[in-house]
């Protein structure tokens, strides 16, 4: 009765009300909960009724004080590791691990936030390092600010030369860089996942630029850092800092979260299936001369105007081809019995970029098969289903791995020279 009680805090509340609360622990990919135009904010993570337990595309794991679940995408294998979430994460997050077991114990998650947090770092460096205006007290004979009168009395009667004063200066060395230098030093100090801060020249180059930014880390300053970065930010710039923020914090408050200080707290890490689809094609796709175009910075985007009015975002683009990734389950449907919007809109998109295939890129379970594509009527063209099968019976991650690498040469073998 306890874990149902527990599991009602979750269910039944969108995943834009669960993040808007007060759950710091609760981290949700896509940051953006509409980014990928699925609205996955109004959408439920749990629904529970007297007999069962039913979840949408959200994959990852949840908990509530002593209560948790593990959410597995509808292509793993049944009582084993959910190797199609592990090889997705991996491909978009460059991950580089051989294996990634986890279950729904807080040490496990710990563990995987650990991994998580260099690619983060990555991303976030690839913005600049940060800086913002801070307040400085100096004093010396090179006065460049607001003399503290009260101060340069108290410090230096008799005078000697220095002058008491403050100054804003926009640095590098600030609340949000002493948060990414504590949790580099605490996972440098991990007896087990401290080598991911040296994986490949990227990681360690972001290390040694955060470590050069901060010259006044001081271990003894932890609790202050936490404190300062418990609000999240909100700077339009940095926008990848937001999550590096939250991970950070994560991995630093893990001692608190061990040892059940976060009682009545939800936490967990939960990834939009859609949207993770979507990121994972783009590891393939981009190879084969796609464009992925990313809204939430205006980029790629196409407008159905000649007044650059009505923009859009289609999944995939090339000058022969527009794809939309879908993870719901297409295999062995006929492609007049997609989606009337589905349909609709990639239909829209050829007609604008004057191109004549289109489709539709989804996963295949083992039993199922892409359709061949149907010709269009009017300005011709054709649209197909195209599929990837993401569901195999393997024994190690390794052996998933390699039949997951022929699959993407089979799908990228169909699109090049049309074989649906």
């Amino acid at each position: 009765m306890a874990h149902l009680n527990n599991l009602k805090m979750i269910a039944g509340r969108s995943i834009a009300k669960l993040c808007s609360d007060d759950n710091p622990n609760l981290l949700v990919f896509p940051q953006s909960l509409n980014e990928n135009g699925d609205k996955i904010g109004d959408s439920y993570i749990l629904q529970v009724d007297e007999s069962t337990i039913s979840t949408g595309n959200i994959m990852g794991f949840i908990g509530f004080n002593n209560t948790k679940v593990r959410i597995m995408s509808r292509f793993a294998q049944e009582d084993s590791c959910d190797y199609f979430l592990h090889y997705m994460l991996q491909k978009v997050f460059a991950i580089n691990l051989f294996d990634m077991k986890y279950n729904t114990d807080k040490d496990s998650v710990f563990d995987f936030l650990i991994y998580l947090f260099p690619p983060f770092l990555k991303r976030a460096l690839r913005q600049g390092l940060y800086k913002e205006y801070q307040s400085r007290r100096y004093n010396d004979a090179n006065v460049r600010g607001r003399i503290d009168v009260s101060r340069h009395i108290r410090q230096n009667i008799p005078f000697a030369g220095s002058v008491a004063y403050s100054t804003r200066e926009y640095v590098y060395d600030n609340h949000v860089s002493q948060l990414i230098r504590h949790t580099i030093e605490y996972v440098a100090r991990h007896p087990y996942r401290g080598g991911v801060l040296h994986s490949d020249e990227a990681t360690k180059n972001a290390v040694t630029q955060i470590k050069e930014a901060t010259p006044t880390y001081n271990r003894n300053d932890l609790r202050c850092v936490i404190s300062q970065n418990l609000r999240p930010l909100s700077h339009p710039y940095y926008s990848e800092y937001r999550n590096l923020q939250r991970i950070c914090l994560q991995i630093l408050r893990h001692e608190e979260l061990k040892y059940g200080r976060d009682d009545n707290e939800i936490y967990g890490i939960l990834f939009d299936g859609a949207w993770l689809w979507e990121e994972y094609l783009n590891t393939v796709l981009a190879k084969c001369g796609f464009t992925h175009p990313q809204n939430k910075v205006f980029k790629g985007r196409i407008n159905l105007f000649t007044d650059g009015s009505c923009p859009r975002y289609p999944d995939f683009y090339r000058n022969d081809f527009v794809l939309d990734a879908k993870y719901k389950g297409y295999g062995n449907t006929e492609i007049q019995n997609v989606s009337g919007d589905d349909l609709h809109q990639v239909i829209a998109y050829m007609y604008r970029l004057r191109v004549s295939r289109g489709g539709f890129v989804v996963p295949l379970r083992k039993d199922e098969q892409a359709e061949s594509r149907k010709e269009l009527a009017g300005y011709g063209g054709s649209i197909g289903i195209y599929g990837l099968h993401t569901e195999h019976t393997c024994e190690t991650f390794a052996e998933f791995v390699l039949k997951m690498r022929e699959e993407e040469e089979i799908l990228k073998h169909h699109i090049e020279f049309d074989t649906l």
